[in-house]
């Protein structure tokens, strides 16, 4: 895939409020599952969204790949991956020294 469709979505992910609030509680306390994310997003910031659609966000930034999961027995742990914010951070915060100032950067 694009760097640049993976990007967009990556953009699309962190659009929305919930999602980010999501990425927030995964960044503080890693590996959560599904029941543990909702409690902490209805305690630490009132938010009461049901599980189904605290899950269908949880799909939405799996595939954008900013969180992966996995299965013990009947759980679902999800853990942040932070390298699509590294990328996106990399493609405008790291300098490259082949690059003049005054030229413009490719899509």
């Amino acid at each position: 895939m694009h760097i640049l469709a993976v990007v967009g979505d990556v953009y699309q992910a962190l659009a929305d409020p919930t999602r980010r609030k999501i990425l927030d509680e995964l960044a503080e306390r890693d590996d959560q599952t599904l029941f543990e994310i909702c409690s902490r997003l209805i305690m630490k910031h009132g938010l009461t969204s049901s599980r189904q659609a605290v899950s269908q966000h949880l799909d939405v930034l799996e595939a954008a790949g900013l969180i992966i999961t996995r299965r013990e027995g009947r759980y679902k742990f999800h853990h942040l991956d932070r390298r699509p914010l590294e990328r996106i951070a990399d493609r405008w915060l790291k300098p490259d020294p082949d690059r003049r100032p005054d030229e413009n950067q490719p899509d």
